[in-house]
């Protein structure tokens, strides 16, 4: 039985590329563009849901160690909240491209759509599942965000994101209402603007009218 997906589909100088956070409530956007060597195979590579923390912890290490060439890259909370979400990981996702250390003649972004490149590129849908180098974008990209949700938690206790990583979980959602947003909060997501419109509701409200 094969571990993972067929290396021997891996071609040479062609990036994969793909992104984690776009669904969270907090934290930034993550990308990562890997170049895998032909010569160099890893085992186990895979669509990072589908691997275990300890697993893709590994592989996390063995891609950078072996990739041709990797870089991850980010879009910040400001920043997804003055593009919005899909331009500001469109843009992560240049960032990863563009820092490579190698030109690829070819990018394959995992999704729908193309972020504006100055390589050739082509969208895979759920190529995570399916191409070996955006497998191991996927691993870099989830590994690198979850150690960052990981260390913010300990500077906003109560919220929980060590587990649920700024996903608008019922407890996620539970500690907003009772704690207010943070500075890493995304105002421009809906949950978070409704918070922080009602608690601006509730300061405008005169005092008068609260004793009737």
């Amino acid at each position: 039985m094969q571990l993972g997906l067929d290396f021997t589909l891996v071609e040479e100088l062609v990036a994969g590329v793909d992104e984690v956070g776009r669904g969270p409530l907090c934290g930034a956007v993550v990308t990562a563009a890997v170049i895998l060597d032909p010569a160099r195979p890893i085992l186990g590579l895979n669509d990072s849901k589908k691997l275990t923390e300890a697993r893709r912890a590994v592989l996390f290490d063995e891609i950078r160690e072996k990739a041709l060439a990797w870089c991850i890259a980010r879009a910040e909370v400001e920043e997804i909240d003055r593009l919005n979400i899909l331009h500001a990981t469109m843009l992560a996702m240049q960032r990863a491209v563009e820092g490579l250390s190698v030109t690829p003649r070819l990018a394959l972004i995992d999704g729908n759509r193309c972020p504006q490149l100055a390589v050739p590129s082509a969208p895979v849908i759920q190529g995570d599942a399916q191409v070996p180098a955006i497998a191991a974008a996927s691993i870099l990209a989830k590994v690198s965000r979850d150690r960052e949700m990981q260390a913010l938690d300990l500077c906003y206790p109560g919220y929980g994101l060590a587990g649920h990583k700024g996903y608008p979980t019922p407890s996620h959602l539970e500690a907003l209402r009772r704690l207010g947003p943070t500075p890493i909060h995304r105002r421009s997501f809906a949950p978070v603007r409704a918070m922080l419109e009602q608690v601006s509701i509730e300061v405008e409200v005169p005092a008068s009218v609260l004793l009737v």
